[in-house]
């Protein structure tokens, strides 16, 4: 479960930085699943900050999930 859960936080964590650079520099046009979504695109900034904030704190917390 602890493998899981830092998997599960890595990959928001990366959707959140690669949109982030995607916002900044115009790479990762190809990975960023909020870019996808027409909804959230309009605040597609705050989302991937959510993204990164939200990746970090699931790798914490399955830190301190035992075995």
């Amino acid at each position: 479960m602890k493998k899981l859960c830092e998997s599960a936080g890595f990959l928001v964590f990366a959707q959140g930085v690669a949109g982030l650079l995607h916002e900044w520099t115009g790479w990762f046009r190809f990975w960023t699943v909020v870019r996808r979504l027409d909804f959230i695109a309009p605040h597609a900034i705050f989302v991937d900050i959510v993204l990164v904030v939200t990746g970090v704190a699931v790798m914490v917390a399955a830190d301190r999930l035992k075995e």
